[in-house]
């Protein structure tokens, strides 16, 4: 037997136990992450005397759904929430619309320009963002745009456009010229092949771009507690139960915020596939 097909024959002697205790890794590492998602919504729906009796439990029987009915009864919930949809939806939107015909621009200029500017989108994010957050408040307050959607949006985008673009910049290098020079070929114009050929190929990175950018402006606090007097997004309710309320309110809060980020998750869960990402820090 020659060297070659010995070592193709010859066996890691961990590769036995890994593939026994495989399983067990990755319904660990799922109960890791999974648990404090359920003690949330099990104790917004825990009886009070099922969480802080004598023995509280983990395994609740009983439900209750007082804590959700007054959260939204109290009148105090459904603006926040409306606020925070709306913003982070359109943040999103906006940021794609922005950052995707850039990034697909960059993707295409020569290696060396390129790397400068990613690295220049990333070195935009390593300020502190208190520090750019106290000039953004202090303009947008002169313009008038205190307790405004437009003021908030835009402090989203000032943070995400950056990121998304630095993502959707690996995406499109993914892809080669060749399907642009075909889709031209067959009579497609610029703006054509980007729309019916690039975008459509480029959906994962761009499903999980989106999906960076929603998660950070629907859990963004720092902007809304500047840019806000009144009107309060989510993120501050939650910090206002924290502060003000009863454990049941917290989690109760807790719960709402989580809920739709669930829900997003699961319907772009499609385009989220691995390598998606691919060739984000390519030079």
């Amino acid at each position: 037997m020659s060297t070659t097909a010995f070592r193709r024959t010859r066996r890691d002697p961990l590769d036995v136990p890994l593939k026994v205790t495989f399983p067990f890794w990755v319904i660990g590492s799922a109960l890791l992450v999974l648990f404090p998602l359920y003690l949330i919504f099990m104790v917004s729906f825990a009886p009070g005397s099922a969480v802080f009796g004598e023995r509280p439990q983990l395994a609740v029987t009983s439900f209750t759904t007082q804590w959700w009915k007054a959260a939204f009864q109290s009148g105090g919930l459904t603006s926040p929430l409306i606020k925070s949809l709306a913003v982070a939806s359109v943040t999103t939107l906006l940021a794609i619309l922005i950052a995707a015909p850039a990034a697909y621009v960059i993707s295409r200029l020569r290696p060396a320009i390129r790397y400068s500017i990613v690295i220049g989108l990333l070195v935009t994010r390593m300020f502190p963002e208190f520090a750019i957050g106290i000039s953004v408040a202090t303009r947008f307050a002169k313009l008038g745009l205190l307790d405004t959607y437009v003021g908030l949006i835009l402090a989203h985008l000032i943070g995400s456009l950056p990121f998304i673009a630095w993502i959707l910049v690996g995406t499109f290098e993914t892809i080669p010229i060749d399907l642009e020079e075909a889709a031209q070929i067959d009579g497609a114009s610029r703006l054509g092949t980007l729309v019916r050929v690039v975008f459509p190929v480029a959906a994962g990175g761009i499903a999980v771009a989106s999906l960076f950018v929603w998660l950070y402006s629907w859990n963004e606090f720092l902007y809304a507690r500047l840019l806000t007097t009144n009107q309060l997004t989510l993120p501050l309710k939650v910090f206002q139960a924290i502060d003000r309320g009863t454990t049941q309110q917290m989690a109760t809060v807790a719960a709402i915020l989580t809920l739709p980020i669930l829900l997003v998750v699961y319907f772009l869960q499609r385009y989220l596939r691995p390598g998606a990402l691919t060739g984000a820090v390519k030079g």
